[in-house]
């Protein structure tokens, strides 16, 4: 098994740290630079940061609030939310910024994901996707690709999205339940281990993270390559030296 990665995600509003359940009722949660700041000291294995409603606003991502947090974070440091184009990339890349995360425009646009990876390496191109449970039985896919920070379905089934961002260049996805997001129930392990299962790609695990057991199981359960969380960072309730130090007890390697 090779190492698991450990990442804060800075949710993005108005500048400032915010966290919800299910993406909504968002609520202020810290300053991002000063967490920035923490998480690096900590020994966070990497940091993303979400500008989570650039694409509902239709916006590019606010670079000013990327370049406060590149100015103090020592650690690998991936930007989302807003970025539609090369041209939104490379002015990412130029602030010093590791790796860029696409989510609705690569589903509009599927073929700038490989556009991307050609001109900037796959090792730098990350595909955030958000899925959301449906009924058996339905019309929609029981495991459905939704966009525009969950609020639009695509009817696209995740599994045959996942695999296909895979063959068109992506380096690695960040799998996000918009069913667990926020709840601290843990992680949508049969989602989770569904995406690992069908790629051979890093699968980064997001939304459901309450304690400890949560990080445990999306790895060991869900197959996951590493796991994200908010909540419990942001408000203290763990630490990333404590979730390292669980994980390395279970027999679970991580970057020391």
């Amino acid at each position: 098994m090779r190492e698991v990665r450990i990442i804060p995600c800075l949710d993005i509003r108005n500048g400032r740290v915010v966290k919800g359940i299910k993406f909504e009722g968002l609520r202020d949660a810290r300053d991002p630079v000063e967490a920035a700041t923490a998480y690096s000291r900590e020994g966070a294995d990497e940091l993303v940061f979400l500008d989570i409603f650039a694409t509902v606003e239709e916006r590019a991502t606010r670079l000013e609030w990327v370049k406060r947090v590149c100015d103090v974070v020592t650690i690998p440091f991936a930007v989302g939310g807003g970025i539609g184009s090369l041209a939104d990339m490379k002015a990412l890349f130029d602030l010093g910024v590791g790796k860029v995360s696409m989510n609705t425009a690569a589903v509009r646009d599927p073929e700038l994901i490989t556009r991307a990876a050609k001109e900037f390496g796959k090792d730098r191109l990350v595909v955030a996707i958000d899925a959301k449970k449906n009924p058996r039985g339905g019309k929609a896919p029981r495991l459905e690709v939704v966009v525009k920070s969950g609020n639009e379905a695509t009817g696209i089934e995740l599994v045959s999205w996942a695999k296909r961002v895979e063959e068109l260049g992506a380096g690695e996805i960040l799998l996000t339940s918009k069913d667990a997001d926020g709840t601290k129930e843990g992680y949508d392990i049969e989602m989770t281990r569904a995406v690992a299962e069908s790629v051979s790609i890093p699968v980064t695990a997001s939304g459901g993270a309450g304690k400890l057991e949560h990080l445990y199981q999306a790895v060991v359960e869900g197959k996951a390559s590493a796991v994200l969380a908010a909540s419990i960072f942001h408000f203290r309730e763990i630490s990333i030296p404590e979730a390292k130090e669980y994980l390395k007890s279970k027999g679970i390697p991580v970057y020391s």
